[in-house]
């Protein structure tokens, strides 16, 4: 089936279950549908270890009566089934408490010309071309010297139609793909193992880092952990690398969506056009983004998607706001609604993007005669609402700006309010992850060791 035809039936049978919402004493309903396909393989050791192919159609209905609201889920797109989750979702309406946030967009506020974006690959590649993928990585990998054995490969794809019909007049179909692969090793033996990875994603296959390089990556990571020491606790100057520079840039979203500043319980609640980095930092959500992970035409209560500056100059220009937060601020949405089919709207960031700055890595690290560059972080240890952070860590020492011995059983500690202002990134923006950052430098932190 064409993807019009796909969207054009995904299209009608919410379309039909919105009327029959109505019918059933609804004042408005919006309803969703996931129709999704995905293979995956993973081996371990040249031996295949699982080999599964999944075809699922989930939908789920949302109902307002008053300001009461109730969502009701399937997995059965029959007509029977859907009838039954009309019934379900207008008794449950019926019976909750009153939200006097809750409710759809008006209709001015939809999109009602929503772009078309590069999210989805048309090609679908068969069991064995993943079995080459997760074969070709692992056997690379093996192929290095230190590497003792392997935790696995995996090599995943899926395909998901995504349909939104509503009341107020919206209606809205897209398809997204992703493409992955992952391998994890170790290197080493007895008490003296250190295990690493590596791990990509794409919409394309096409722009997957090869399998080969991938493998290597994995391997030269681990056996690079080889014998590590520990450091002596004391106050120092942190790199992140890009993989866990992103982090950093995680708990900002979290910091800044709008149920939580609502709530309250977000260190950043009172900053609003403030600074809160230094003057130069930009940090940017792109959801229109060419093949960008996060990137989507229109979000989940049918509103317009928009690249917007999350700071800029170092201040922080926008909350991340769905209708319900918006509506607890006095603000206007900024189109970040997520839907499952089993959830009320939330606010999730799109493509976000810390701003390259003008240093190297190497200049970057170069100016430190005394550091850490971490690697890998470990534990939940951040408190969203004061900001305390506090991580187990891993990586290498830094002497006289070069990277020296590898180091372990670290903590690293500090406030993300402090450490926002004292962060450079440097020039190396790379996108991958669809929330993504530079390596970057705090200019001090403790680091907790010995």
């Amino acid at each position: 089936m064409s993807n019009a035809a796909d969207s054009d039936r995904a299209l009608s049978v919410l379309e039909d279950l919105i009327a029959a919402a109505r019918a059933a004493g609804a004042d408005g309903a919006d309803a969703v549908m996931y129709d999704s396909t995905s293979l995956s393989l993973s081996q371990r050791l040249g031996q295949p270890e699982k080999l599964e192919r999944a075809e699922s159609t989930d939908i789920g209905l949302r109902v307002v009566i008053g300001r009461r609201q109730a969502i009701a889920s399937s997995a059965d797109p029959k007509p029977p089934a859907l009838a039954e989750l009309v019934e379900r979702a207008v008794a449950m309406a019926r019976a909750v408490p009153e939200d006097r946030w809750s409710g759809l967009a008006d209709s001015d506020q939809i999109d009602r010309d929503p772009p078309t974006l590069d999210i989805a690959d048309d090609h679908e590649p068969d069991a064995a071309e993943l079995v080459d993928q997760a074969k070709r990585a692992e056997e690379a990998a093996l192929a290095v010297d230190g590497i003792t054995n392997s935790d696995g490969a995996e090599a995943l794809w899926y395909r998901t139609r995504y349909a939104l019909v509503a009341s107020n007049g919206f209606a809205g179909s897209y398809a997204l793909s992703r493409r992955s692969l992952r391998l994890s090793v170790i290197a080493g033996s007895g008490t003296a193992m250190e295990r690493d990875y590596e791990w990509m994603a794409t919409v394309y296959g096409a722009d997957l880092m090869p399998a080969e390089a991938l493998g290597k990556s994995a391997a030269e990571r681990a056996v690079r952990r080889l014998n590590p020491k520990k450091a002596a606790s004391r106050r120092v100057p942190v790199v992140y690398e890009p993989r866990v520079a992103r982090g950093l840039i995680g708990h900002l979203t979290g910091a800044i969506s709008g149920p939580s500043v609502a709530r309250g319980t977000s260190f950043l609640k009172d900053k609003l056009g403030q600074p809160v980095f230094a003057d130069r930092i930009a940090i940017v959500d792109d959801p229109h983004l060419a093949r960008g992970l996060r990137s989507r035409p229109f979000d989940g209560e049918g509103l317009a998607t928009r690249r917007l500056d999350l700071v800029a100059e170092g201040r922080l220009a926008t909350w991340l706001l769905d209708l319900r937060s918006a509506r607890q601020l006095g603000l206007t949405p900024t189109g970040h609604a997520s839907r499952g089919t089993s959830t009320i709207p939330h606010p999730t960031p799109g493509n976000v993007f810390l701003a390259p700055g003008e240093c190297t890595p190497e200049e970057l690290i170069g100016e430190i005669a005394d550091g850490f560059y971490v690697t890998e972080l470990m534990g939940q240890g951040v408190n969203g609402v004061t900001g305390d952070y506090s991580r187990g860590a891993a990586g290498f020492w830094i002497e006289n700006g070069q990277l020296g011995p590898p180091v372990s059983e670290v903590t690293i500690a500090g406030n993300l309010v402090e450490m926002f202002r004292a962060l450079t990134p440097a020039n190396d923006l790379v996108f991958r992850y669809g929330i993504d950052a530079p390596h970057v430098r705090i200019a001090e932190m403790t680091v907790a060791g010995t």
